[in-house]
């Protein structure tokens, strides 16, 4: 009897640090390069339904080209839903500080949580070797 119970707690033990050691794995960097409200969307719905499968799934959007409009205060269509994600644990927004420049935008014109890099492809670059999954964000 005392054999089979401490099977079961061993089992039950390893079923919890199973599923919270490869719960906490989940890492993935988003490219976002595109101001298209379909692609946006997309994402939108990526991050959302990812949060709703996995909570402690990190997910990081890192956005340069065109892609800047989606986290522009005025940009007023997808605003309410990115303002949802950016206060989510594990769910950061990063911007290139060269597009940024390039487009004459500064740190003031984003959205609150907003953070900035110095460069996006660098960034996207850097998570990879860190092991972090890929998405290109189109359609």
């Amino acid at each position: 009897m005392r054999a089979k119970v401490s099977v079961l707690v061993w089992l039950l033990f390893f079923c919890i640090f199973f599923t919270k050691t490869h719960a906490q794995k989940y890492q993935v960097v988003f490219d976002m390069t595109s101001n298209d409200a379909v692609n946006q969307q997309a994402l939108i719905r990526q991050l959302s339904g990812i949060r709703e499968l996995n909570s402690l799934a990190k997910m990081e959007i890192v956005i340069y080209g065109q892609g800047l409009s989606l986290v522009k205060k005025d940009s007023p269509d997808t605003q309410d839903a990115i303002k949802k994600l950016i206060a989510e644990p594990n769910i950061t927004f990063k911007v290139c500080a060269i597009t940024m420049k390039r487009n004459n935008i500064d740190k003031s014109q984003l959205l609150d949580g907003v953070q900035v890099v110095p460069d996006g492809i660098y960034e996207i670059v850097k998570r990879q070797q860190e092991g972090w999954g890929y998405i290109k964000v189109a359609h």
